[in-house]
């Protein structure tokens, strides 16, 4: 943009609504035109001052964010970022807000009540700055959030046919949702997921994605095996990689410096599942900014693997699937509604067929040696 991005901060702390602008202030190219203490007063400045931007805060008196962004959504089509706090009900309705449209959420550092939001400077700058070229999401999926789960228990799972390794950002977690909702829980798959999002938020999202469909959804742990209808989401501040061990494949953190800025990086599990797979692999590079993963899916497609991205009509930002696409990454581009029957069909190709023997009581085993047990 070639006029300066005007932001609008909307929380109902004095010292964040002098922190944030004077943060925001360092950068040239905005200019936070208002404050506002509560979600009323802040659409009333939203109509009086035009801003390009909102920052919202979600736990706020008299209308709280999360009911001032259903107002923007549907009147305003501002694009909001929320600046929220790392308590679990934050996190909770930051996930929620997310789904009901936000453009993306910073996480308040744990000091911030200090005055100390140093540390949100750089990443707060440049959302805003995406937000405001992007403009607010075009499109707000819903689905249901009735939990659906089948019936087999974990130890009852197959390994799986083939692993799928996505890798998303900005608008992920909208997108994963709406793609989980489609797979059913017997899915020959296994979705091992890296998603950019701070250390406490990646539980409760994963908490949330298992709650709204079918397949088994969990934030991964290092031994956690892949198995079909699992989706293994990568805790924040680390990297997952996977690894092929005699009692099936499982998934390894590791707490190596960031890559591309990110921990966890999307380049970090491509390379490793392209190592580790080859061309069983299947990878897809979804909605986010930046170009973290597109070096991975090139190694995926050297290795033989399938390589897609998600189309630009269907992201909140194209960036990462975009660049992938214009290095020749990726094979096919995929609408966001197409992609879980295109997974359904490049897994159920090598669906393993054969029923595995059931086992006796398993008292004393871990989860690895009870399902090896049943190969």
């Amino acid at each position: 943009m070639s006029e300066r991005v005007r932001v609008l901060v909307v929380d109902d702390s004095a010292l964040m609504r002098k922190m944030i602008p004077q943060i925001l202030s360092r950068d040239p190219q905005i200019e936070v035109v208002g404050t506002a203490m509560d979600g009323a007063f802040g659409l009333k400045k939203i109509a009086e001052l035009r801003p390009h931007v909102v920052t919202l805060d979600l736990d706020m008196p008299r209308m709280d964010g999360v009911e001032m962004l259903r107002a923007i959504t549907g009147k305003h089509h501002v694009p909001v970022i929320i600046v929220t706090s790392q308590t679990e009900e934050s996190t909770r309705s930051a996930l929620k807000a997310l789904a009901l449209g936000a453009f993306d959420f910073v996480a308040k550092p744990v000091d911030a009540a200090s005055g100390r939001i140093e540390a949100i400077a750089e990443e707060l700058a440049l959302k805003i700055k995406v937000a405001a070229t992007t403009g607010a999401p075009k499109l707000i999926l819903t689905v249901t959030t009735e939990k659906r789960k089948g019936t087999r228990a974990i130890a009852e799972r197959p390994f799986p046919s083939r692993v799928v390794a996505l890798g998303v950002s900005t608008g992920g977690p909208a997108a994963l949702q709406y793609l989980f909702a489609q797979l059913p829980d017997d899915f020959p798959g296994c979705l091992l997921v890296v998603q950019h999002m701070p250390e406490n938020f990646t539980n409760m999202f994963a908490k949330r994605l298992d709650e709204s469909c079918a397949i088994e959804v969990k934030e991964a742990r290092s031994g956690d095996l892949l198995l079909a209808g699992r989706a293994l989401i990568c805790p924040g501040n680390h990297h997952m990689k996977v690894k092929h061990m005699p009692h099936g494949d499982v998934v390894v953190l590791d707490d190596m410096p960031p890559v591309n800025g990110h921990r966890p990086s999307v380049d970090v599990l491509f390379r490793s599942v392209a190592r580790e797979f080859g061309k069983s692999s299947l990878a897809v590079i979804m909605t986010g900014m930046g170009e973290d993963g597109v070096a991975g899916l090139g190694e995926i497609q050297a290795a033989g693997g399938i390589t897609l991205a998600q189309s630009s009509d269907s992201c909140v930002v194209d960036s990462m699937p975009r660049s992938a696409v214009e290095r020749g990454f990726a094979e096919k581009v995929v609408s966001l509604s197409s992609l879980a029957s295109v997974l359904l069909a490049h897994c159920a190709n090598e669906k393993i067929s054969t029923e595995l023997a059931s086992v006796g009581p398993s008292s004393g085993l871990t989860e690895a040696e009870r399902i090896s047990r049943r190969r």
